[in-house]
């Protein structure tokens, strides 16, 4: 069954039958331009033995493109009103599961395993931008349920997760969503592909899952907890925002000290570490920590 709704004059009639209005506060933006769903089904290098995650199906554009290339679709739904809309759209297509709810209240774990999903599934989706990072870390929560990541996002949040160090988007979610995974930039989406167009454009990235950790990350949260205080204030040096970070537990001595022993100059500004920098310097500052803590 072919896709058929990545057109203007289809999506306001539908919308019109049903007397649906789009939600701001849901962030409800739909493709109308069916090159951009082609596209992210390109990206994401669907085949049949693929189940795939949609997060916010809407009314049903993209899941149509996704259930044509997958051999399975499981697709969550925030907003009830939707119900008679996709009851439509996604009639005839068997392959589709669709489940109401709030990816951030979802037990993701047993909604697959309630659904007989055994194995990583890839998640395709159009985020809603207003909650893209929350959402993004809740999935990396989970790194065993899925293989990979191909998402609509804002295009600068896009260039922020595939930023490289040393540049102004370079920051706390660079460094996290590259220590889950490596981040490609695939596809410029316009606001002009969307109903009702957005005031921003925006990027599909390709995510791909890293085989493994960064060396010397044994302590995931105070990693995180380092990079987040590097980056709280950005026109700091490393050594003061670290130092003045309660929840770091360090002193601007140790943070020196433990920049030196990286050859590093102490008066770097955490925009200039790279990922591997980081996970160095956060497992010398916990070493360090628990050293004078023991004494």
């Amino acid at each position: 069954m072919k896709p058929y709704l990545a057109d203007a004059a289809k999506t306001k009639e539908i919308l019109e039958r049903h007397g649906f209005f789009v939600k701001k506060g849901y962030g409800q933006n739909f493709l109308i331009d069916p090159r951009i769903p082609e596209g992210i089904v390109r990206a994401a290098g669907l085949t049949k033995a693929d189940t795939v995650f949609e997060i916010g199906p809407g009314i049903g554009t993209l899941t149509q493109y996704l259930a044509e290339s997958a051999g399975r679709v499981i697709a969550l739904e925030l907003d009830r009103k939707l119900e008679p809309v996709l009851a439509e759209t996604l009639s005839g297509r068997d392959n589709v599961t669709l489940i109401w709810g709030d990816v951030m209240k979802q037990d993701l774990p047993r909604l697959f395993a309630e659904n007989g999903v055994d194995g990583p599934v890839k998640v395709v989706a159009n985020l809603p931008y207003y909650i893209t990072t929350p959402i993004l870390m809740r999935l990396f929560a989970f790194p065993d349920l899925f293989s990979d990541l191909t998402l609509m996002v804002q295009r600068e949040v896009g260039e922020r997760m595939a930023a490289p160090p040393g540049g102004k988007d370079y920051g706390a979610l660079s460094v996290s969503v590259q220590y889950f995974s490596d981040p490609v930039l695939a596809l410029s989406v316009p606001p002009s592909a969307f109903l009702p167009q957005p005031k921003v454009s925006s990027v599909v990235v390709t995510l791909s899952k890293r085989k493994e950790a960064p060396p010397d990350c044994a302590d995931e949260e105070y990693f995180f907890s380092v990079v987040k205080a590097a980056f709280l204030q950005r026109r700091k040096t490393i050594v003061n925002a670290l130092s003045s970070a309660p929840q770091l537990g360090v002193t601007r001595e140790t943070v020196t000290d433990a920049l030196q022993r990286m050859g590093l100059d102490p008066m770097i500004r955490g925009e200039r570490l790279s990922l591997d920098q980081f996970a160095a310097l956060s497992g010398l500052l916990r070493e360090q920590r628990a050293d004078a803590s023991s004494r």
